[in-house]
């Protein structure tokens, strides 16, 4: 039983291997297709998915950021891993769509762009962020965490984070990206016993 059990954390870690090194693999002109279609922007298509997609007239001043080759290959690794798919037009042509799977993804690229904007006056409140997630979902709550911190929060205990400035909507965003709203709390408050440490770490003195 104990071999067993070692086994089987080792096939988990392979796998988990393989799943780190398929998203370092996942080129800045994918990620780039993502997030413009995540944004609503389209893209017109000529061919199938038995040979390949090719990119059809004019592209838009934000698909030019990529050169037209790069774009193709993208479009067709995408197709193929399954975060794109395409919506055939009456003329046959193809328009390029995200698919669940892909909008998950251009979600989370999209979060790691996301900015707190730091408004010119301070309103005097601290918005905390509390969370009790369980065991089993481990991976929720280091992403979370992970997110809280990559965006300047005060981590005063493992689960329970501050911040000086309006982040609700950003918080919200994270929150319904893992699905873990019934975990999570967020408080306004105006009194906080240790305000003058948090104002040092904030740079507010």
């Amino acid at each position: 039983m104990y071999h067993m059990n070692i086994t089987s954390a080792l096939v988990k870690n392979a796998k988990a291997r393989v799943a780190r090194h398929k998203e370092r693999r996942m080129g800045t002109a994918k990620k780039k297709v993502l997030l413009l279609l995540f944004g609503g922007l389209s893209l017109g298509l000529s061919g199938s998915p038995r040979t390949s997609w090719k990119i059809i007239g004019e592209m838009a001043r934000e698909w030019e950021e990529l050169t037209r080759q790069a774009s193709e290959r993208a479009v067709n690794s995408l197709y193929a891993s399954k975060l794109v798919g395409v919506r055939e037009n009456a003329d046959g042509t193809f328009t390029l769509i995200l698919s669940e799977k892909g909008k998950n993804k251009a979600l989370t690229y999209d979060l790691a762009r996301m900015k707190i904007e730091v408004p010119s006056k301070w309103d005097e409140q601290w918005r905390m962020v509390s969370f009790d997630i369980p065991v089993d979902k481990k991976d929720v709550r280091d992403s979370l965490r992970g997110h809280l911190l990559r965006l300047g929060f005060f981590e005063m205990h493992q689960s329970f984070f501050t911040y000086p400035f309006e982040c609700r909507k950003e918080v919200e965003y994270i929150v319904e990206l893992y699905d873990a709203r019934k975990y999570v709390r967020f408080i306004v408050a105006t009194d906080v016993d240790n305000e003058l440490h948090l104002k040092k770490f904030f740079k507010m003195e």
